[in-house]
């Protein structure tokens, strides 16, 4: 595979894509809560806790 350098003027063309660093914290941060709350209200009991101390209990029927 052959690299061809750049000139100065393309490479200040060179915009960056949509995906960056922001978009794939969130996507990230969506696919865990909807895991967490899929685990919590599909099982009988649950308890979590988070980082600073945040804590969460759901206790289904039993």
């Amino acid at each position: 595979m052959k690299s061809i350098s750049l000139t100065e003027e393309e490479l200040t063309s060179v915009k960056a894509g949509a995906l960056t660093m922001a978009t794939v914290t969130l996507v990230f941060t969506v696919v865990i809560l909807t895991v967490v709350a899929y685990k919590i209200f599909t099982s009988k009991g649950s308890k979590i806790t988070m980082p600073g101390g945040f804590k969460f209990e759901f206790t289904g029927n039993k």
